[in-house]
């Protein structure tokens, strides 16, 4: 399986919809509704400096995708990066998709100037925890965050 990564573009929309939809249902986020979903997607699509989503595996038949926003920390040292959203079909899940998006965009966000990467995970979901650690990120004690320095 294949975690090739295409930036998304305004033209992917309608592939990327159903996958956050998806999502969304599985991590029991509220329902915004397709068009509160558009209007938050559009921007990140159209170029906006503030993130990008990233489709993985085949570009017109995605198996997943990842959203990166940006942001500036003096803890850290400059610009920083928070994975707001990050799904790969169940079906492909346990075969090292992840793993291997992980790793290759880690890198080639850190050469981009990024240099660290946050995310958020549930306390019960053991497999994405494993996942997470497995991959540098380390738990914060005192803000609950998961962190990973990139340089």
């Amino acid at each position: 399986m294949s975690a090739a990564l295409h930036l998304a573009r305004p033209a992917d929309l309608k592939v990327l919809m159903p996958l956050v939809a998806a999502f969304h249902v599985e991590e029991g986020v509220p329902d915004l509704g397709e068009e509160a979903r558009h209007a938050a997607l559009a921007p990140l699509l159209d170029g906006s400096p503030h993130g990008a989503v990233y489709l993985i595996g085949p570009q017109r038949a995605p198996i997943g995708y990842i959203v990166i926003t940006f942001g500036w920390s003096l803890e850290f040292g400059g610009m920083d990066g928070f994975i707001d959203e990050f799904y790969i079909r169940p079906g492909v899940r346990g075969r090292g998709v992840a793993t291997e998006v992980l790793q290759s965009l880690g890198k080639a966000l850190g050469q981009a100037g990024l240099h660290a990467l946050h995310l958020e995970v549930a306390h019960d979901n053991e497999p994405a925890l494993r996942l997470y650690r497995r991959n540098g990120f380390v738990t914060r004690d005192k803000y609950k965050l998961m962190s990973r320095e990139l340089r």
